[in-house]
């Protein structure tokens, strides 16, 4: 049998996404007499753990433990399948149920129940789990009496409304009369070991209560990574910078990076739609800006390094928010800063901790750092490539963020540091993050409407890209929008080889600033409604990515009113056109 041919592990595999995809790799280039041996080896193992404890695990029952997460980007089922692993280990029979797929009346079966929620914008639950969440928040919800569970909550604490959906989910169930078994956790962005210790500490809670409900059976556990060096998050890939342009003419008032990366002898493998993440570092001027404000000793040690090593590399120092305040505060004893915690919202806008730190001087020392600034998160952004189309290369459409407010002049962590520090032939430490919500259509006939303004247009190049190298015979349109023609117009080039290889059927722009009348994408969809609504009648998947609070909402609302026009359908209607097409993964977003 050809190695193309082997079959792959479903998603229903008892193992994490990240080993599935490792274990398909590796299949893909073994040998039959390397897979006859590695059979024989598995058996050999489950063998020597003992025939009478096989007998015994099979035949004893093992604890039912739904694990529910509310997700938009991924991590919170990232996290909730770690937390069905670690059941798994303890004896349950754990399963992994979305938001999206279920209701809170078959979750109220549940007799043990983990959930895992993402906070979206602001206290917003992710899109996917909208339905679930105002249905468990009604006053018809059911009861959850007699039920036992716990709440991770995720979220960004630069929002004002901080892990709002967890946190009102954990009161929710415990009103119903559900019995809650350990305390919520409220993550941030860098949640990893929190989450791992919530796991902990909530799996090893419900293994104490329900001890006497089943009995634990030893279970072989085969620790993939320990045999290969998977880069991860954990464990980024230096990838080499092999291409660095600005896509914007000179003219422009926006700046717009195309970075290419070589991912040769990672192993990394991404799909169109997937991220590439890295931590950034923090530019040196801002570091020395924070260390004079904070009167802080650069060279002093901290967490195995210096201090301004730990500040350029470690830690947020721009991101200001009341978490950031309060810490200060408790930090120093300085009540004026206890005072702004209170309130913070007016000051906060526009300014950055280095503002803070300079309107109330403060001499802080190395062991304040971890509770005063959060760690550096990373930074995600959509893949522009196809691995089919450029197999050792992944391309990225990093945005550059510059403005002045409060008098001084602003750039943002990652995209400054993109657009002026690692220069061609540097490096730069990247994993991938799968987003399998936004992915091209099983079906490769189906048509595709593309709507990606500004960088939202990134994925769509690895879509077009992915189509042409699969030979995929669905028509595809594309609706791009930004300032200008002539100074913004994003891989021009690359739309109009597309257009010349019959892989773009369509293209649409708006080029908001090229006459009196400003034009969004939202209006190209409304001008062109009739031919949008038969193509979504056809059968075609709509993809949105790019701007959250107005841009998205903007297109859905847009959208809305295509469908009630263009369909003949009431408002009541049209909304559940629109629903359908969301359940049916036929309407996906990827917006930030």
């Amino acid at each position: 049998m050809a190695a193309s041919a082997l079959p792959v592990l479903p998603e229903t595999a008892p193992f994490g996404s990240d080993q599935i995809a490792l274990l398909n790799r590796v299949m893909a280039d073994t040998t039959p007499e390397q897979r006859s041996w590695l059979s024989g080896f598995l058996a050999g193992v489950q063998s020597a753990a003992g025939t009478q404890a096989a007998a015994a695990t099979s035949a004893s029952p093992r604890r039912p433990l739904t694990i529910l997460y509310a997700t938009e980007s991924g991590n919170a089922e990232s996290v909730a399948d770690e937390a069905r692993k670690r059941a798994a280990k303890n004896g349950f029979a754990a399963k992994l149920v979305d938001m999206a797929d279920t209701s809170p009346e078959e979750i109220a079966k549940a007799d043990n129940l983990l959930v895992i929620a993402s906070t979206w914008g602001e206290g917003d639950p992710p899109e996917r789990a909208t339905t679930f969440y105002q249905a468990l928040m009604a006053d018809d919800a059911p009861s959850f009496a007699g039920r036992r569970f716990a709440v991770l909550a995720l979220g960004d604490s630069s929002y004002v409304n901080f892990c709002e959906t967890g946190r009102r989910i954990d009161e929710r169930l415990a009103s119903l009369g559900a019995e809650r078994v350990a305390d919520r956790i409220d993550c941030d962005l860098d949640f990893e070991e929190s989450s791992e210790s919530w796991i902990d500490g909530a799996v090893g809670r419900l293994d104490e209560l329900t001890r006497d409900a089943g009995t634990r059976g030893d279970v072989i556990h085969v620790d993939f990574h320990g045999a290969a060096a998977a880069y991860s998050k954990r464990n980024p890939f230096p990838a080499e910078i092999t291409g660095h342009v600005n896509l914007n003419g000179s003219r422009s008032g926006k700046e717009t990076i195309h970075l290419e990366l070589s991912l040769a002898g990672s192993g990394l493998a991404y799909e169109p739609g997937d991220a590439i993440g890295f931590v950034p570092r923090n530019d040196p001027a801002m570091v020395e800006a924070v260390l004079r404000a904070a009167a802080l000793d650069g060279d002093a040690a901290h967490e195995g390094a210096t201090v301004a090593e730990a500040l350029a590399g470690l830690y947020d120092i721009t991101t200001l928010t009341r978490p950031v305040i309060a810490a200060l505060a408790e930090a120093t004893g300085e009540k004026r800063l206890a005072d702004l915690a209170a309130d913070p919202a007016d000051y906060i806008e526009g300014r950055q901790i280095v503002d803070l730190l300079e309107a109330f001087p403060q001499t802080l020392a190395p062991d304040h750092l971890p509770t005063v600034f959060r760690k550096l998160p990373p930074r995600l952004y959509s893949v522009a490539s196809s691995q089919k189309a450029h197999p050792d290369e992944a391309h990225l459409l990093v945005g550059v963020v510059r403005y002045a407010s409060h008098s001084r002049d602003r750039t943002g962590v990652a995209s400054g540091m993109v657009a002026e520090r690692p220069k061609t032939g540097q490096t730069l430490p990247v994993y991938v993050k799968p987003n399998k919500y936004f992915r091209l259509p099983a079906d490769s006939d189906r048509p595709v409407i593309m709507v990606g303004p500004g960088t939202g247009v990134a994925p769509f190049r690895g879509f077009l890209q992915e189509r042409r190298a699969t030979g995929a015979k669905g028509r595809n349109w594309l609706v791009f929008g930004d300032r200008t023609y002539t100074h913004d117009f994003l891989y021009q080039l690359d739309w109009q080889e597309f257009r010349k290889d019959g892989v773009l059927d369509r293209i649409d722009v708006a080029f908001s600033r090229d006459r009196p009348e400003k034009v969004y994408v939202q209006d190209r969809l409304w001008e062109q409604r009739a031919a949008l609504f038969a193509w979504l009648e056809e059968g075609a998947h709509l993809y949105v990515c790019g701007d959250e609070k107005r841009m998205a909402k903007d297109v859905d609302a847009m959208l809305h009113r295509v469908v009630a026009e263009a369909g003949g359908m009431a408002e009541e209607r049209a909304a559940a056109y629109v629903a359908a097409l969301k359940q049916a993964g036929r309407y996906q977003r990827d917006v930030y």
